[in-house]
């Protein structure tokens, strides 16, 4: 890691309000889902989105990548929010919600081994002891939340979408030291949306015959968690390693169990609040700073002799 990256405190409100924002997600995707299908889904949040990053752009006249890297940024974006997007929208479809949880869990372990591979992070044991102790915890809090848990082929998108996000959020690291963060952030959303554009041809219709409350969902999911929570995680991205700040991403289960428990009144067994328990120290414990060896002192004989 850079010596100027740091898990800050901006660091921690980005990826905050990242997490928050995510956590909303799946729930207003199954809303959409009953009216719109996974392909219009994606290309509504997406498209909304990339307005959205259009008029910040706009706003904060940002310039747009370097050139060079519209390729790989376009790959990225096809491939990080086109491909992932997709593939979870047809898995909840198709799976038990519990399977899903647990599966997409998997993200910050392939980051942290992607980034390790693709741009040199370097994984101590502490992290990599962090990152299992916490995916046991996110396992306890799913299996505790009564969520089926089933595994079947279709379970293969999941995988699809964690390898997916893994190479977007690693792949657009080291092109934020040459460029704008919101740029980049910005372009991999518009080819993310190119790429969407096949698989929602349908989506005028279904917004035409569509209730409102369907509708609402769609805004809410291209706003919130595609908009401000792609925005706020790129920004910590930029601070802090890609494999410490994914560590968070455990936080998402437990996360969804604290809105259950304060908005809806279902309060969480002793075994969801062992495991959430678990996924905090699993998290503290991979982005734990190692103490810097203590300055030796001099001996007795050498301060004599000075003396």
């Amino acid at each position: 890691m850079d010596s100027h990256e740091r898990l800050d405190g901006r660091a921690l409100i980005y990826i905050a309000i990242a997490l928050v924002t995510w956590s909303s997600a799946y729930a207003a995707i199954a809303y959409a889902l009953a009216s719109f299908t996974p392909g219009e889904v994606a290309l509504a949040r997406l498209a909304i989105g990339s307005l959205c990053f259009a008029a910040l752009l706009a706003a904060k006249r940002v310039a747009m990548p370097q050139r060079r890297d519209w390729p790989q940024l376009a790959v990225l974006g096809v491939f990080g929010l086109t491909v992932y997007h997709l593939c979870l929208n047809v898995a909840e479809t198709r799976i038990a919600s519990g399977t899903a949880a647990i599966l997409i869990s998997l993200v910050p372990a392939a980051t942290a081994a992607l980034s390790a591979v693709w741009i040199g992070e370097r994984l101590s044991p502490r992290m990599i002891a962090g990152l299992f102790v916490a995916l046991i915890g996110v396992v306890l809090v799913v299996l505790a939340s009564g969520k089926q848990v089933t595994f079947q082929p279709m379970a293969a998108l999941v995988l699809v979408s964690v390898l997916s996000s893994a190479v977007f959020f690693v792949g657009q690291k080291p092109l934020f030291v040459r460029n704008n963060m919101i740029g980049v952030t910005a372009f991999g959303f518009f080819a993310g949306t190119l790429g969407a554009l096949p698989f929602g041809l349908g989506l005028p219709h279904a917004l035409a015959t569509a209730p409102w409350s369907h509708i609402a969902a769609l805004l809410w999911l291209g706003i919130a968690p595609t908009f401000v929570g792609y925005l706020a995680w790129n920004a910590a991205l930029h601070r802090a390693s890609a494999s410490q700040v994914s560590s968070f991403i455990y936080f998402s289960p437990p996360i969804a169990v604290l809105i259950g428990w304060v908005w809806l009144g279902e309060r969480p067994g002793l075994l969801t609040l062992v495991g959430g328990a678990i996924t905090v120290g699993g998290v503290a414990l991979a982005n734990a700073k190692r103490r810097a060896p203590a300055p030796s002192m001099p001996n007795d004989s050498a301060t004599a002799k000075q003396c």
